[in-house]
């Protein structure tokens, strides 16, 4: 999965048509707005847990996973941004295909990919960090066996 790409092999953004980019590009802001909410959970997920942090080891394994799910929401938010951005200027591509310079616009686009393939790779190591490290710390925290909230 290193090479993860969500369109098809080859040339294919430099040959296709601006609609089917601009479904290629809809895919992808569908994506993110969902890799947002997400992000949202792991946050909450995130917080919960860190009221009953006791040890000092702990506190600080979750304060670096939150500022590395901080990085990612922020990339998340601009990478959406950018995303809502380039649809429309692929719909004015569309009424009007002399508006851009074509192998420009194609090359952001290429850029605007390979910006979300890693931003996709950053986030899956995240999510598996912040899932790792908060079954971690449910298993070893005295203080949340002790208030029963997890089964011993």
């Amino acid at each position: 999965m290193n090479d993860f790409r969500n369109r098809p092999k080859d040339n294919y953004i430099q040959k296709a048509d601006w609609q089917k980019l601009y479904i290629l590009t809809e895919h992808w802001k569908s994506d993110l707005s969902f890799y947002k909410d997400d992000l949202r959970f792991l946050h909450h997920l995130i917080d919960k847990y860190f009221l009953w942090i006791s040890k000092k080891e702990n506190i600080d394994m979750m304060q670096n996973i939150e500022i590395n799910l901080l990085k990612v929401d922020k990339k998340c938010s601009s990478l959406l941004a950018r995303t809502n951005k380039h649809l429309h200027h692929l719909a004015e591509l569309i009424e009007d295909p002399f508006k851009y310079d074509s192998h420009q616009f194609r090359t952001e686009h290429e850029t605007l990919e390979d910006e979300f393939v890693q931003f996709l790779k950053d986030f899956r190591k995240n999510r598996k960090e912040v899932f790792t490290i908060t079954e971690h710390i449910v298993a070893g925290e005295e203080l949340v066996r002790q208030l029963n909230l997890v089964p011993k």
